[in-house]
């Protein structure tokens, strides 16, 4: 009885966690074996390849964002996740209306981010618990790849250029996929890419974790709001699995968090959600020790960005700027400068 029982809290807790945009969607849910490691052979069969690469460079339907979650920079081309209008867009400035940029895909249940190496770029699908990988070619950006079955609702990519790898994230398996690109293309020029390995946090299965930050000597995964703590780790010597380094709890107002960035002599802290999932309690924290989250002794600065009423999301830095994604509001993309702790030159772009 009691291994049914905890079976089905699992479950039931998995149910109820909310969509990672603005935490009004249902989440679906299979509970199977865990996917085992995947290294290729010299003469690997590449999983999710298309046999034609696909390019879709369509114009962009709508004048405005809907929930805008990541906007980055790849050489001389800027993209936006622009979650719930489910594409993601490109253009070559920022400047130009929205319905002037091109579209990515379109094929996407909720994009979070997006990742690059300089050759591919690899997005994640997040309902679809999916991973796309596109690549520049001279008929501009192609989908070339899906790769399927990744955890739970992955919800964050980032590129390791040290390990040369991208780390893309489960939210709620507490799972981070180690994915790699073949060492060389096939007969069109496409490179291959495949999953090399597959670590998880024990803990933070069943956890809704929205991002993780490699900064310091840790990589840092933010507090779910059914969790309330901030979990240091770092790969083992093996590179096989996580050592948890140490924890940091937070305050009930604070445990929904989107993100954690150090910038200057502070760690900046974008929240989502109180304990309770709570929106009207979205803000932005710093600290300059992340020990005072536990108490309520870090300060608030979302009122110096001159928006308020909405739920800010990632920020990124591109060449030297700040720019945050931010949303439940019509300021969705922020720019901003910090010189010598201060927030300056806060700009909303679109």
């Amino acid at each position: 009885m009691k291994k049914k029982s905890t079976a089905a809290a699992l479950l039931f807790v998995a149910v109820l966690l909310i969509s990672a945009c603005t935490e009004q969607s249902a989440v679906q849910v299979h509970i199977g074996e865990q996917t085992q490691e995947s290294r290729p052979a010299d003469e690997a069969v590449y999983e999710g390849m298309l046999s034609e690469p696909v390019a879709n460079g369509g114009k962009n339907t709508y004048d405005t964002l809907n929930v805008a979650t990541y906007i980055t920079k790849v050489e001389d081309t800027y993209f936006i996740a622009d979650c719930y209008h489910n594409q993601i867009i490109y253009n070559q400035n920022l400047t130009d209306p929205l319905s002037q940029w091109r579209v990515l895909t379109n094929e996407v249940h909720y994009a979070h981010t997006i990742a690059s190496d300089g050759v591919m770029l690899l997005a994640d699908d997040t309902e679809n618990n999916r991973l796309l990988a596109f690549q520049r070619t001279d008929d501009g950006y192609v989908h070339t790849q899906t790769l399927e079955n990744i955890g739970m609702r992955p919800h964050y990519v980032q590129y390791d250029a040290k390990n040369q790898v991208f780390m893309a994230w489960s939210s709620i398996t507490g799972e981070m996929y180690l994915v790699k690109k073949a060492e060389h293309p096939d007969a069109r020029g496409i490179y291959p890419l495949y999953v090399d390995k597959i670590l998880k946090i024990e803990e933070l299965y069943g956890v809704y974790v929205r991002s993780f930050t490699v900064m310091e000597d840790g990589i840092y995964f933010v507090s779910g709001h059914n969790n309330q703590k901030i979990i240091k780790a770092a790969f083992n010597s093996s590179r096989d699995g996580f050592d948890i380094l140490k924890e940091y709890q937070v305050a009930d107002q604070a445990a929904g968090m989107v993100q954690l960035v150090k910038i200057g002599d502070f760690y900046y802290i974008t929240i989502s959600t109180d304990n309770q999932e709570n929106q009207d309690d979205a803000t932005i924290l710093r600290t300059d020790r992340l020990e005072k989250l536990s108490d309520g002794s870090y300060e608030e600065i979302y009122d110096q960005f001159g928006v308020s009423g909405g739920t800010p999301y990632y920020i990124t830095q591109i060449e030297g700027r700040y720019y945050m994604t931010h949303h439940r509001t019509n300021e969705n993309i922020i720019a901003f400068d910090i010189n010598q702790n201060q927030i300056e030159h806060v700009e909303v772009i679109y």
